[in-house]
């Protein structure tokens, strides 16, 4: 498999969304979102408040030829208009990747993120035998969504949340899938 197939990715479809590649057009959306207090205190990257050209460096770093993630934007509308919240999986060496996600404030608790966790996981299109995944330790709503999707905890460590500026407690899960 060459490099470039690699960095292909490919529209996931799932019975309640579909997970499609970001595009330049998502911006605004994903601006919009991103932008909530709520969403950004709960990831390591996302700062807040959100300062201008953040949004372009992402979506430019998420379709560089090179990049290490891919992410998707979930769309539960399926119409590829729609953008709710993004998961990802980022590269580690020895067939190995790192899950991410976050989901609109508005529709937390509705079953949508561990929809698009499930169909990401399962689609497992970066080939990986194991899928880490970490949360932070005051959000147990996104550790239900791991071990709802079959994950397994492991143990604790922390991570650095830029919108909060500070080092976190984090709760670590596997998922095998060989």
């Amino acid at each position: 498999m060459s490099n470039t197939d690699l960095h292909d990715q490919s529209t996931i479809q799932a019975t309640s969304l579909t997970l499609r590649p970001i595009t330049r057009a998502d911006a605004g959306q994903i601006q919009l979102h991103a932008s909530d207090k709520r969403v950004a205190q709960n990831t390591t990257t996302i700062p807040h408040p959100l300062p201008g050209g953040v949004t372009e460096a992402f979506i430019n770093r998420c379709l560089a030829p090179d990049r290490r993630e891919d992410v998707w934007v979930i769309d539960p509308s399926g119409s590829g208009a729609e953008v709710v919240g993004a998961v990802g999986l980022n590269r580690i060496d020895r067939n190995q990747s790192e899950i991410g996600y976050w989901i609109t404030p508005a529709l937390w608790n509705t079953g949508l993120a561990s929809a698009a966790v499930d169909a990401l996981v399962e689609a497992n299109p970066q080939g990986a035998r194991t899928i880490f995944g970490s949360v932070f330790q005051d959000n147990p709503a996104s550790a239900r969504v791991l071990t709802n999707c079959g994950f397994d905890y492991i143990g604790e460590a922390e991570s650095f949340s830029v919108a909060r500026g500070v080092t976190v407690p984090t709760w670590t899960y596997i998922k095998k899938l060989d």
